[in-house]
């Protein structure tokens, strides 16, 4: 890197650890009911959203309760989006007349939006109309993210409270999420985006002739949209003369700043955030990646206050930056070192296939980790394009339950899921019951904690195998060998563990990705969530056990320390044998081993 890259990662860092603790102090605010700057302007708001829909805030909910009214929402807010999406050509804002979609591709779109995985096999400008990026995608963005939230703050009353079943009410922690903190940050990145030049519009699309024609080679693809190979299986092309561009429009802004804000990454275009009308500045691209680990990171001192330990929430950001750093180090590494058989044609130095030259090599990897370690999925990166190392390192974070720094509330509740199998580990070692935070760690929670961490895992590694001997899946892939199976991996996993970002170079719009996907985003999402709801509720039923001479502390660095070793092991027992037909073998054939 030189001076600048290092001056705008320090300065990023910097700002990132500046806004946590005030943010995290305000949700935990927010959380408890109590007053907030915005109270007197939003208070009211919120006892006219609890009169109309008839919500009792006092009216606490025990574990199952509060599971099946999180299923349940869920459930009828996928049936209106999928029921939007088949029947968009009949409804209003539609100035391009795109169709409606297949029911395949909007049951996997539905489902995705509804999880907070925002997992995109279309491109937005040409097959979503402005109704559905609204009303449909836009809200969706919200819902997701504050259901997340929800489950979190419910945990967190699981270890806090004493000999109850109550965790809280869903609907007013849906209410406080949305309102008190989703769209009033929403609100301002929107109007910030706006004036940095991302468009905020529902006109027409504009087409333009080019000044000077130009013409490129286009794959041929057959009626299922893959593309057609001949007899010696090389793609078959065709050329194409261009002389006139569209230039899409639409309200990009809304949809950007909640997207990032909200851990969901579905973008308004098919480029994503590499976008200009998305990202169009070094500026707009720091302040994005700022939002995508604002929340996160924040949660983390909620965590602390509502536990009334805050050392506690600063061990699991310390654990959560330590790996951000590696992965940032790691991918800055891969990517500078470049390419050695593109090195061979006299091209030497950084690897900037793929990436946005206003951006840099540190902003590309910045933003990299950042939405992967979380569950975004935007991109500014062509990560198909990144090196066969610097590849494998956001579908590490990916793998590893996207905990660095994970999505709103799912990143948090994965990592205390970690900590609790840590504290476990660290208690059979010294021969005694574990305790966790005041809780005794027993075999409920535990097969809780278990569930939480390994469902994605054993989803990606059950489909991803389906998928090396279904043709219709291998017919899709774009490369052979070593990089197709890491397109495939990356595919499923970023599915399971509701990320969103695509290695690109597979061809995700068929049935096989389509079902499959509904699958794998179906049990990624609810099946830890109602695990950590169960193991909240098994918690909370709990009495306080004092600390000990016996206890593991866990606020401090040797915790921290052995809960990074955890996930790291962990990862790498579940996941290393699918590296290692994969980047591992692709950045070993590269370098002619």
């Amino acid at each position: 890197m030189n001076a600048s890259e290092y001056l705008e990662t320090i300065i990023f860092f910097l700002v990132l650890l500046a806004v946590t603790k005030p943010m995290g102090f305000y949700m935990a605010h927010v959380y408890q009911g109590e007053r907030t700057v915005l109270s007197f302007v939003l208070a009211p708001c919120e006892k006219v959203i609890y009169r109309i829909s008839g919500v009792t805030p006092e009216d606490e909910m025990d574990w199952k309760r509060y599971a099946l009214s999180m299923v349940l929402f869920n459930l009828v807010l996928f049936g209106g989006l999928f029921t939007l999406l088949m029947t968009q050509h009949l409804l209003p804002l539609n100035p391009q007349k795109v169709p409606p979609f297949t029911w395949q591709l909007a049951l996997n779109t539905a489902v995705s939006f509804v999880t907070n995985t925002n997992w995109q096999a279309y491109a937005g400008e040409q097959a979503a109309s402005y109704f559905t990026q609204m009303v449909g995608l836009a809200v969706h963005n919200f819902v997701s993210a504050a259901t997340g939230m929800a489950i979190l703050i419910a945990l967190i009353r699981g270890f806090i409270r004493r000999k109850t079943s109550d965790l809280g009410n869903f609907w007013v922690d849906m209410t406080r999420g949305t309102l008190y903190i989703l769209l009033p940050i929403s609100l301002i990145a929107a109007i910030f985006l706006v004036s940095q030049g991302v468009i905020q519009n529902v006109g027409a699309y504009k087409t333009v002739p080019l000044i000077q024609s130009t013409n490129y080679d286009k794959p041929k693809l057959d009626g299922n949209g893959a593309p057609l190979k001949d007899a010696k299986g090389t793609p078959v092309t065709e050329n194409v003369l261009v002389t006139e561009v569209t230039i899409p429009m639409g309200p990009v802004a809304s949809q950007e700043a909640i997207k990032e804000l909200g851990t969901n990454g579905g973008g308004f275009f098919n480029a994503n955030s590499a976008h200009p009308y998305e990202n169009p500045t070094p500026l707009t691209n720091f302040v994005e990646i700022l939002l995508i680990l604002l929340i996160p990171a924040g949660l983390t001192s909620t965590f602390g206050v509502m536990v009334g330990n805050t050392r506690q929430g600063w061990g699991m950001l310390a654990a959560m930056l330590f790996l951000l750093v590696l992965a940032f180090g790691a991918l800055q590494w891969a990517e500078s070192a470049g390419n050695p058989l593109v090195a061979k044609l006299g091209v030497t130095g950084v690897n900037r296939e793929g990436k946005d030259i206003r951006f840099g090599l540190a902003g590309s990897s910045l933003f990299t980790v950042g939405t992967t370690g979380t569950s975004c999925g935007a991109i500014n990166t062509m990560h198909d394009s990144l090196t066969p190392l610097g590849g494998m390192v956001p579908l590490s974070l990916i793998l590893t339950g996207e905990v660095v720094f994970g999505g709103v509330g799912s990143g948090l509740y994965t990592m205390l899921a970690f900590a609790v199998i840590a504290v476990f580990v660290s208690g059979l070692m010294i021969g005694r019951t574990p305790e966790y935070l005041g809780k005794k760690v027993e075999v409920r929670e535990m097969w809780m904690s278990i569930l939480v961490i390994l469902t994605a895992g054993v989803t990606v590694l059950v489909l991803s195998s389906i998928a090396m001997i279904t043709p219709a899946a291998v017919a899709s892939m774009a490369n052979p060998g070593a990089h197709g199976l890491s397109e495939v991996l990356y595919a499923i996993a970023s599915m399971a563990n509701n990320n969103g970002s695509a290695f690109a170079g597979l061809n995700a719009n068929v049935n096989f990705y389509n079902l499959s996907g509904f699958l794998a985003m179906t049990l990624g999402r609810y099946v830890p969530a109602v695990a950590i709801l169960a193991m909240a509720g098994s918690l909370a039923e709990k009495k306080y056990v004092p600390p000990s001479l016996g206890t593991l502390p866990t606020d401090r660095a040797p915790f921290v320390i052995w809960l990074v070793l955890v996930i790291v092991i962990i990862g790498a027992l579940t996941f290393f044998p699918a590296l290692a037909l994969g980047p591992i073998v692709e950045h070993l054939t590269m370098g002619g081993n």
